[in-house]
This record gives structure tokens, sequence and C-alpha cells, in this order.
């Protein structure tokens, strides 16, 4: 199995190396952006192997010191550092941590900004006075791969003089496996890494106790999944619309508690067409103007 890359347009770059799957775009000095995109492609061949070279340690609960060698493994394993107190491994920042090592290289003079969207996880690089807008699909259920166009469902901007630098989204209809009912948990962060394992601890908490909802062992659904017998979500029937807001409000609580300890910026929690927002913290002196990150 070898890394794939293949260009998109000018700007932007697919690369692909097993379950890693990232698009990435790039905008300045043409020769800057060049260059960026070669030493991003050379970083990318390295960072799976490095990942399975130390996968059993990776997939083992957060606890003690740091065992971990390789740069983006111990970056995983710090993101998830502060939730310790509760089941997490490192591999709940995984696409996060990915994300953010490939934009490092893109940090240099010349380049006005630039994105590595690592499966909806995406880590950004924005020169002084420049901004990204990130379109927010918050119910991946209503997905169809026929729609010329995609319609989103809102979106927001993220600009060079706020402190967010990454974005992740996670849910019980992603990827990755949840234990909420969550459709999508959208978290701003300082860093790719930070953003990708708040969104796992915000969309767990957005749940409730229902025996229509279908949950199995991970390791029945994926034989070596980190999560060992714990039960994640596998169906969310449709619910009344007081579950569905006490889940949401579990969920928020869960963010707010994790804005104050500084760990995200701001979040959107979406479950069955109901949403739920954790808007930035605002300093004294901010005007009440800023108005909302999210659109």
């Amino acid at each position: 199995m070898q890394a794939q890359r293949a260009l998109l347009d000018p700007g932007r770059w697919h690369f692909q190396h097993g379950p890693i799957d990232i698009v990435m775009g790039a905008e300045g000095d043409v020769s800057a952006v060049a260059a960026a995109h070669e030493a991003a492609w050379a970083r990318f061949q390295t960072v799976l192997p490095e990942l399975v070279a130390e996968l059993r340690t990776l997939r083992l609960p957060v606890r003690g010191p740091c065992a971990l060698q390789g740069v983006v493994a111990r970056r995983m394993w710090h993101a998830c550092r502060p939730f310790h107190s509760q089941f997490i491994t490192p591999m709940a920042a995984v696409a996060g941590s990915v994300a953010q090592e490939l934009i490092a290289l893109y940090q240099r003079e010349g380049i006005a900004r630039a994105w590595v969207n690592n499966g909806g996880d995406i880590a950004a690089h924005l020169a002084p006075g420049a901004s990204v807008k990130v379109g927010l699909f918050a119910d991946l259920a209503r997905f169809d791969p026929s729609q010329q166009a995609l319609q989103t469902d809102g979106h927001f901007e993220v600009r060079a003089d706020m402190p967010v630098r990454g974005i992740a989204t996670s849910g019980w209809r992603g990827r990755s496996f949840s234990l909420g009912i969550a459709d999508s948990v959208t978290v701003l962060a300082r860093t790719a890494a930070m953003a990708d394992a708040a969104a796992t601890v915000i969309a767990n908490a957005v749940n409730v106790n229902d025996a229509r909802i279908g949950r199995r062992p991970a390791n029945q659904l994926k034989d070596d999944s980190d999560l060992g017998d714990i039960e994640v979500t596998v169906d969310v029937p449709p619910l009344e619309e007081a579950m569905v807001q006490r889940a949401l409000q579990a969920g928020e609580r869960r963010a707010r508690e994790l804005q104050r300890d500084g760990l995200i910026h701001s979040a959107v929690l979406v479950c069955q067409h109901r949403l739920a927002r954790v808007e930035a913290l605002m300093p004294a002196t901010a005007s009440a103007e800023l108005g909302s990150v999210f659109a």
C-alpha cells in the first residue's frame, strides 16, 4: 500500500494513504505554494508508517506519562490528555493531529492561507488579514452523492485574528464510533488536534438513555476498535423533542465546561434537526456587534 496523490487544480491536492484521505489547498506566491505542497507530500508519505508502528499503544487509554515516540502520536496523546478522567484513547485525535502535522509545512513566507481537510477535520494557516469560510453540513443522513452541488446547512468564517486554527466534527453517523446521538458536533479550537479530541468528547455527551436507541459493542463492529466492548451508537430513531433537547443540553453543558477550561473556542451541536450553539466567550471590552461565528 503506497501513498497516492492527485492534482485537483493548481492550488489543491488530494493525498491518500490507507485510511488517511486528505484534500488540501493553498494560496499565495506560486513558488512558495508549490514548495509547500512538495514538502507536505514528502511528510505525508511517512505519517502512516509512523502511526502503524505505535498503533498498539495508540489504542490504549490515556493515562500516566506519555509512552509514545512519534511527533504525530504524541500530539494525539496530549490532545486527549485533558479528558483522561473518562475513557479516551489517542485515536480520538488522529485525524486532526495528522492535518495539523501537514499544515505546518505551509506556515512560510509567501503563503496567504492554506488548509488541510482530513475527512472533515481541518487545520488552517492564515497570514495576517486572511480568513477562510467553512461550510457546515449537519446531517450525513441527508447526503446525496448524486447532487451536483452540496447544499450546506450554514457556514462560518475563521479570521487570522481569531484564536482558531482547527475545526473538527464528530457524531454517530461519522467515520468513527460515537457513544452519543448527535448527528454532528462541530468544534473550533486553537489546533486541529484539540478540536478533534473535543468534538469526540462533546458528541459522546449529546446523549440520553432510551431502549429504542441501537447500541452495540464497538469490537463487534470492528474487531480491532480501540473502544473494545464499550457500546457505541448504531441507530437513532426519531425521538420526542423533549428527549432531543435533553441530549443537546447535556452536550452543551460539556462544551461550555471545555470552553471555560480554554480547550475550545466555540461549537455547534446538531441532533435531529435541532441545534445548540456555544458561542465564543467575548472579553468584557468586546463589542456585542461582533455577532455569531456561526451563520
